[in-house]
Formats: structure tokens, C-alpha cells, sequence
């Protein structure tokens, strides 16, 4: 019988593998200091593949702004195909929300998810000028689930390496990626928001509920407890809300006759 291949391994060949078929010479990621991007950016590193790893603070807690730094400098030490960058997007971000827009007011969300979107902006640029592509981020719950992410923001990426993988199976495979403690340990945030709220706070449950909730029927059973029926309610109310980014477009049939 065969060695069994690790999941880390699959995920390796997996991102090689699409790299050749398309001749990509570069692998480009955003880096937040968070967990998923950490796992992502490493597993890309371990192709091989030229690795792009960008921190693009917007305004952004020094700590996250750290932690991405942290996070850049090991990739760089342990890996000699990465190349590590910092583009400050403050003043860019400043410049857009402050032009003027048809004398629109600029809500509290379309200005955090303007932040998503002027990295994706930024990663594009940087991808079409490596030959390269933007590498995801998302994982199941945020990409499958909820809905967590920023349409054409975060959500603008080539390929997905750990969409299909939950949130406590990227913490697993941190730690066999030697993650350092700081971010596996730091408390999940999309780092979009002044306040530092994260991703519990504005969900309302925690990935580990979130996780629980997508292997039920979407249904409220009367033989749940009172939080496992809260907690339903919240992964549906996200869910329902969000299904136009996990959707395909809707395109109109030209050729449909009632």
C-alpha cells in the first residue's frame, strides 16, 4: 500500500499543478495577519512558485499591521521563493471615499467593503505584472455558508486553496505549518472595520457554532437547544442574505420564449 499523501501535500500539488496547466509563473495573496491568509500564503510557498505575500494596511490596528509583518518576515526566513511587500493603501482608500460621488453618502459598510475592494485592485495590479494570479483566502464557512466576504473585494480571487477546508481544520494545519502562536492564537478578524469588532461580534456566533450549523437541515428543529436555535437563525439570516455572492450571476436568456 501506498504512503497516504497529508492534506498539506494535496493542497501543495493541488495549487502546482494548476500553476503548470496554466503557465502561472507568480502566486499572489494578500496578508491580513490572520489565520487563513498565513495557511494560505505558506501552502503557496511550499510550491516552489514564486510567492508574492502583500500587507496592505487601510487604516489598519497596529497590531494586525504586526502581526502581517510577523507573518512576512518568517515566510521570507524560511522560504527563498517569497517575496515579501507592504503597500500602504491609506491615503488611496482616503482619496476615494473623500471624491466626490454624485454628492452620495458613503455608508459605514460601503466604506469597508471599499477597503476589501481596493486590495483586490491592488492584488490584480500586482498579479498581471508577475504573470501570476491572486490566490484566495476564504474558507468553507465564509465562502460556502455565510457568505462572510466582500463581494469583489476578498472575494475576488483565480483559485480557492482552502475553501472546502473549516475554520478548525485550518487551525490543525497551522500547526503543522509552524504558524507562529501569535496568529494562531489572535481572534478572527476581517480587519475592515475602526472599531477592531471581530468576526464574532459582527456575526454573531463563533466559526465552531457556524461549522455546526452548515451540517444541519435549514430547517429550526424544536429538539435544539435555546443557542443551538439561535445560532440557526443567524447562520440563516447571514445565509439568505448573502446567497447573491455564492450564486452564479443571473444573465437574462436572450433566447427564452414564455
Amino acid at each position: 500500500m501506498g504512503k497516504k499523501i497529508s492534506l498539506i501535500d494535496r493542497i501543495v500539488k493541488w495549487i502546482s499543478d494548476y500553476a503548470i496547466e496554466n503557465s502561472i509563473s507568480s502566486l499572489v495573496i494578500g496578508v491580513s495577519g490572520g489565520i487563513d491568509s498565513a495557511v494560505t500564503s505558506t501552502l503557496c510557498a511550499k510550491t516552489g512558485i514564486n510567492t508574492i505575500v502583500l500587507n496592505m494596511p487601510i487604516h489598519q490596528a497596529e497590531s494586525q499591521r504586526n502581526l502581517s509583518k510577523m507573518h512576512i518576515d518568517w515566510l521570507i526566513s524560511n522560504f527563498d521563493n517569497v517575496i515579501g511587500k507592504e503597500f500602504d493603501l491609506t491615503q488611496t482608500f482616503d482619496t476615494f471615499i473623500d471624491a466626490d460621488l454624485g454628492g452620495e453618502k458613503i455608508t459605514n459598510l460601503a466604506r469597508a467593503n471599499s477597503r476589501a475592494r481596493i486590495r483586490m485592485a491592488a492584488l490584480y495590479a500586482i498579479s498581471a505584472s508577475n504573470n501570476g494570479i491572486v490566490v484566495g483566502t476564504g474558507n468553507k464557512v465564509e465562502d460556502f455558508g455565510v457568505g462572510f466576504y466582500t463581494k469583489y473585494g476578498d472575494g475576488g480571487v483565480d483559485i480557492s486553496p482552502i475553501a472546502d477546508l473549516y475554520k478548525t481544520e485550518i487551525y490543525l494545519i497551522s500547526e503543522s505549518l509552524g504558524i507562529i502562536e501569535e496568529i494562531r492564537d489572535a481572534p478572527p478578524t476581517d480587519g475592515l472595520w475602526d472599531d477592531g469588532r471581530t468576526d464574532e461580534d459582527q456575526i454573531g456566533a463563533s466559526y465552531e457554532e457556524l461549522e455546526w450549523a452548515m451540517e444541519q437541515p435549514e430547517s429550526i428543529s424544536e429538539d435544539l437547544n435555546d443557542r443551538q436555535k439561535e445560532v440557526m437563525k443567524i447562520y440563516l439570516k447571514f445565509r439568505n442574505s448573502n446567497l447573491h455572492k455564492m450564486e452564479e450571476i443571473p444573465v437574462f436568456d436572450a433566447e427564452l420564449i414564455d
